[in-house]
């Protein structure tokens, strides 16, 4: 049976990743991670995930830089990683900026990079957590676009204000222009409470 991601192993796959990126004297990776696994890493939510959500990249310069695709090294290691801890095979992927319809592709929020926090896993290793804005942006988004009740309790879960769900909503119908958009996010808005910003947008 395969794992999830839990508080208690999460900085274990990432320390053994660290320690195959250094066995293979890999280049050093800088991920910026969203999620679930960024949600429990930073203490904003208890609970479990398949995997592990790679927004974006840091590349050596520091700016932020398309995580697709990934480098074959790191999915390389990950395999491995996978293996040892019996995660599931793609636990670190991607999948919130592949293609062109990505959260990368389409525009990341405003001051998005001086929100994250750095974890050092060894020389090679960086993961950067996203903030607690930019996961209310990506909830509130994914909630409306997919109709999953995994992004609206995560939503309900990080407590956002009137403030920030319209930032938030703005943001998102960057993403998705259509008036029938909108009306969901209308409609999921009024459903948390925050009738008042349905109004707005």
């Amino acid at each position: 049976m395969q794992s999830v991601i839990t508080e208690n192993n999460i900085n274990q796959a990432f320390k053994l990743l660290a320690g195959r990126l250094d066995l293979a004297q890999t280049e050093p990776v800088r991920l910026v991670v969203c999620g679930g696994s960024a949600l429990i890493a930073m203490g904003l939510r208890q609970r479990t995930t398949r995997d592990v959500d790679v927004v974006a990249l840091l590349n050596a310069t520091n700016e932020l830089a398309s995580p697709d695709p990934l480098p074959e090294f790191l999915l390389t290691a990950a395999a491995q990683v996978a293996r040892d801890l019996g995660l599931f095979d793609n636990w670190l992927n991607n999948g919130p900026s592949r293609g062109e319809g990505g959260l990368f592709q389409m525009g990341l929020p405003a001051g998005f990079s001086g929100r994250l926090t750095a974890k050092e896993y060894g020389s090679r290793l960086t993961v950067h957590f996203i903030g607690r804005l930019d996961q209310i942006h990506f909830k509130l988004y994914a909630a409306a676009d997919q109709r999953d009740g995994t992004h609206l309790n995560d939503l309900k879960a990080l407590h956002p204000n009137s403030a920030e769900l319209e930032a938030a909503a703005r943001w998102a119908m960057t993403h998705d222009v259509s008036e029938g958009f909108r009306m969901i996010l209308q409609e999921l808005l009024t459903q948390l409470g925050h009738e008042s910003v349905a109004k707005k947008i």
